[in-house]
């Protein structure tokens, strides 16, 4: 893993799925290992089983997948979700995502792999990236 990454739960959506270039994205991102937080293993759950349509044991497995690549993954905390207060009041993203920066912040991550927020966007020494925009 070059730098310490965090991944948003797009990113493994696009993992568990068969999206052509955005699975091949996220594949290359995921086998380099990195970070995720409960609450993205929590999305991940909900997501699959809209979306992807996995019953119980396939959104297990994916999580038990998750894990090998991300086997550290972060609690939220009452520090996270005050740090989450003060960048969704500084920077104006939804609560949620800011948890998402908050937990990868607190893991000591440099980048968040997101197509949901602002790509390019530095908070502090942390960067968020958009994998899938076309080279």
């Amino acid at each position: 893993m070059n730098a310490k990454a965090f991944f948003d739960t797009n990113v493994l959506l696009y993992f568990f799925s068969d999206e052509g270039r955005h699975t091949e994205v996220a594949e290359g991102l995921l086998v380099e290992g990195g970070v995720v937080s409960v609450q993205v293993l929590n999305e991940l759950a909900s997501t699959a089983r809209r979306k992807l349509k996995m019953n119980w044991d396939e959104v297990r497995a994916a999580r038990d997948k998750t894990l090998i690549f991300c086997p550290n993954p972060v609690f939220l905390t009452l520090d996270i979700h005050d740090s989450a207060v003060e960048i969704a009041a500084r920077y104006g993203y939804h609560i949620y995502d800011s948890l998402i920066l908050a937990a990868a912040i607190e893991a000591n991550c440099t980048t968040v792999y997101t197509e949901d927020m602002q790509h390019g966007q530095t908070i502090g020494k942390l960067t968020i990236v958009n994998p899938f925009l076309a080279p």
